[in-house]
């Protein structure tokens, strides 16, 4: 698609169920859709007044969770958006921007700090 309304419209309208099955439900229609890895993708990171600012595919932007990311297959980095509703994955360029603020611990594994708390990153198996 290349109109970005009607995708922004698409995204605005996007659940997902227990079972991790994505599905657009507009008024009056609602439909299934197949989504390869997650229907969101971090583009790009901002740190501003402290706070991790993500800039996600849907054109919107929100503060990171620290505590939601998570390394998944491949070692691939995500973490949790839309209120903890999706998950959405880091692109190489955002990855690259988020990796500067990433420390590792021999005994803990990697860890973001934020202020004075440490967010220690979690491995999913997928």
């Amino acid at each position: 698609m290349i109109r970005r309304d009607i995708i922004r419209y698409f995204y605005e309208h996007l659940k997902m169920d227990e079972n991790g099955q994505y599905r657009i439900e507009i008024p009056g229609d609602s439909c299934n859709i197949e989504v390869e890895d997650t229907a969101f993708v971090v583009k790009s990171v901002d740190v501003r007044d402290g706070e991790i600012v993500l800039s996600l595919s849907d054109d919107s932007e929100e503060k990171l969770d620290p505590a939601s990311l998570f390394i998944g297959k491949d070692n691939v980095l995500y973490c949790r958006v839309k209120r903890g509703t999706f998950p959405a994955r880091f692109n190489r360029a955002s990855y690259y921007q988020l990796a500067a603020y990433l420390a590792h611990d021999e005994k803990a594994g990697y860890y973001l700090t934020l202020g004075e708390k440490r967010f220690y990153l979690s491995f999913h198996k997928s």
